[in-house]
């Protein structure tokens, strides 16, 4: 008796047949629209380094958010651009700071939306810097070195505005060592035990962020920020990082950027138990973006595969600014 030739090909023969045999399922549920807040009134502003992104004010954001909720994704992540900025940021944490502003206009529009924020201070300071920079005292010491622990302590104070103002989810994104406790703590003792952590625990120095610098208007003015954002090169010191987030008290945990770290994604899912979000960043987006737009490639087409490949690497939620275009696609 002759066995039958095994024929791989049986599986794929229709779209019937390859939708029934698909290994990973992509969908809405899946998903987080980034959205970028500015000071001003009456505003929805092209974004000039990111096509299809806009600044909104805080007066138009909420119509936004709620063509985002209509479309059924689940969360929107907030980032905002302070009328004015200091060293320290201050206005990151102002009661009727831009975000926080904001915030309340979405819960009063689409009070089901989640609204996460983005817990960090480059776009706040002065110097374009995540934390505050320590004093040089000596002449070998580079000036962009930030003070770990007091930059944590005002992180907390940001966190705490914005759970304040309404937020369900804060997602620190500064890569200080310690912040997700400072940040824990500051909810707790005031009574937002219910705020979710989202830690950009393994957060690398990319260059990947261009555009989103160009648009947040959070370029560092000196310097760069390897001191403290991750190594490229390095993927256990990435589970470093995330085990201790996760001590600390983080929910949920990102590794950023997504596709040049599709193995970090997929290593921390095999390791961690907790939900992993991925943020499918500014460059990457623009590339397959300026790519469709010379007539290289099929948009539609390619985004589906990325973020297919991401969520097949283990990401639970993705952070993208293809969101509504998938929906709508």
């Amino acid at each position: 008796m002759s066995f039958p030739k095994i024929r791989m090909r049986r599986l794929r023969r229709s779209e019937s047949m390859r939708r029934l045999v698909r290994e990973t399922s992509l969908n809405v549920d899946d998903l987080v629209y980034p959205l970028f807040v500015r000071e001003g009134k009456g505003l929805k502003k092209p974004i000039k380094s990111m096509a299809g992104c806009f600044h909104f004010s805080p007066d138009t954001i909420a119509a936004e958010a709620a063509e985002v909720a209509e479309l059924g994704i689940p969360a929107v992540l907030l980032f905002g651009l302070p009328g004015k900025k200091d060293d320290a940021g201050s206005q990151a944490w102002a009661e009727d700071g831009v975000v926080q502003r904001a915030i309340g206009e979405i819960k009063k529009a689409v009070p089901q939306l989640l609204v996460i924020t983005d817990i960090c201070l480059c776009e706040y300071t002065s110097h374009g810097h995540c934390g505050v920079i320590k004093k040089s005292t000596s002449a070998q010491e580079h000036k962009s070195i930030v003070d770990n622990d007091a930059t944590c302590e005002l992180l907390a104070k940001v966190a705490l505005s914005h759970a304040q103002a309404g937020a369900d989810i804060v997602a620190p994104s500064d890569m200080m060592d310690g912040r997700v406790r400072y940040i824990r703590e500051a909810l707790e003792e005031n009574g937002f035990h219910d705020v979710a952590i989202m830690s950009y625990a393994a957060k690398y120095a990319s260059a990947f962020y261009g555009p989103f610098r160009d648009a947040a208007e959070s370029a560092p003015s000196f310097g760069d920020r390897k001191t403290y954002q991750m190594d490229p090169a390095n993927a256990r010191q990435a589970m470093a990082e995330i085990a201790l987030d996760i001590e600390e008290g983080a929910d949920i945990v990102m590794v950023k950027p997504a596709l040049a770290y599709l193995d970090i994604i997929y290593r921390a899912r095999q390791r961690f138990d907790c939900p992993i979000a991925a943020y499918n960043v500014s460059g990457e987006y623009m590339m397959i973006k300026s790519s469709a737009e010379a007539g290289l490639l099929d948009e539609k087409t390619v985004m589906l595969e990325t973020l297919t490949a991401i969520k097949r690497a283990g990401a639970d939620i993705i952070i993208t600014y293809f969101a509504k275009e998938f929906v709508k696609s």
